[in-house]
C-alpha cells in the first residue's frame, strides 16, 4: 500500500484536556473489561496499557523553560506503515497479524495466541502489544475497523469533545496536521509531528516527545531506521525462518 493511502489519525495534543472520553469510549464500544481503580499518586488510571485497555491517557507534569506544565498523551497503537510486530509474527506464524489493505490498520487475529508474547511486544518500538490472560490473545487498538468499514469514525474520535482527535484519509490528515503544526510552532518552536513518516497515528507534540512518554517516538535519539530492539534489515532477514 502507498504510504499516502489508507486511513490516519491526527491527535493534536495541544488541545487534549485529559477528559479520558476517548479511553472510556474505546472500552464501551469494544465491550472491554473495566479496570479496578487504585491510587498510584497520579491521576492516570490504569497505570499502563493492558490486555483489555487499548487506549490510555497518560498524565505527566513536567518542567519546560523553568515552568511546570501538564502534558497529556492519549496513547494507542500507531498502526505503523511497515509494522514490525507483523514482520516478526510472519517469521513464525504468517497471518497471525495482518494489515488491512483498504485502511492500513494493523490487526491481530486469533492466531496471535500461538505467538510468543514477549517476542512480539519487544518488536514494537512503541511498546504497545499486550496479552489478555483470560484468552491468551495478543491485543491492542484495531482502529475500530468495524466502525470504519461501515463509514463511521473510530469511537475515540467520535467522542472527543475538544477536537484533539481527527481521522480520515491519510493525505487529508497529513495536510491538516502540517498546517496545525505550523500554527503551533509560532509560539512553541520545538513542536513536531512524532514519527509522521512511520505511522498512521500522527501526534502533535508541543514540547519534546520525552516529556509525554519514553515510548512517544520510536527512538528518543531521533534515528528512524531502528525498530525497537531490531532494525528493519534484521527483521526482514528473519523471514526465511518461518515455521509451519
Amino acid at each position: 500500500m502507498s504510504e499516502n493511502k489508507g486511513k490516519t489519525f491526527f491527535i493534536d495534543q495541544t488541545r487534549c484536556t485529559a477528559c479520558r472520553g476517548c479511553q472510556a469510549a474505546c472500552k464501551q464500544w469494544k465491550k472491554l473489561a473495566a479496570d479496578e481503580t487504585v491510587n498510584t499518586g497520579s491521576y492516570q488510571n490504569p497505570p499502563d496499557l493492558n490486555g483489555h485497555t487499548f487506549k490510555l491517557v497518560r498524565f505527566n507534569e513536567v518542567e519546560v523553560d523553568g515552568k511546570l506544565k501538564w502534558v497529556f498523551f492519549p496513547e494507542q497503537c500507531r498502526h505503523c506503515l511497515e509494522p514490525p510486530c507483523k514482520m516478526m509474527a510472519d517469521a513464525f506464524i504468517p497471518g497471525a497479524i495482518i494489515q488491512d489493505e483498504a485502511t492500513g490498520a494493523v490487526l491481530y487475529t486469533e492466531k496471535t495466541k500461538d505467538l510468543d508474547y514477549q517476542t512480539i511486544r519487544e518488536a514494537c518500538p512503541y511498546d504497545i502489544p499486550r496479552k489478555e490472560e483470560s484468552t491468551g490473545l495478543l491485543t491492542k487498538c484495531n482502529m475500530c475497523i468495524d466502525r470504519v468499514r461501515a463509514g463511521m469514525l473510530p469511537a475515540c474520535v467520535k467522542t472527543c469533545p475538544t477536537f484533539t482527535m481527527h481521522f480520515g484519509d491519510r493525505d487529508e490528515m497529513l495536510a491538516i496536521a502540517r498546517a496545525r503544526l505550523a500554527e503551533v510552532q509560532k509560539t512553541s518552536p520545538a513542536a513536531l509531528l512524532a514519527d509522521s513518516d512511520l505511522v498512521r497515528v500522527l501526534y502533535l507534540c508541543e514540547v519534546h516527545p520525552s516529556h509525554y512518554h519514553h515510548h512517544m517516538v520510536a527512538d528518543a535519539g531521533g534515528a528512524t531506521d531502528r525498530i525497537g530492539p531490531f532494525s528493519r534489515r534484521a527483521l526482514l532477514a528473519m523471514r526465511p525462518l518461518r515455521m509451519g
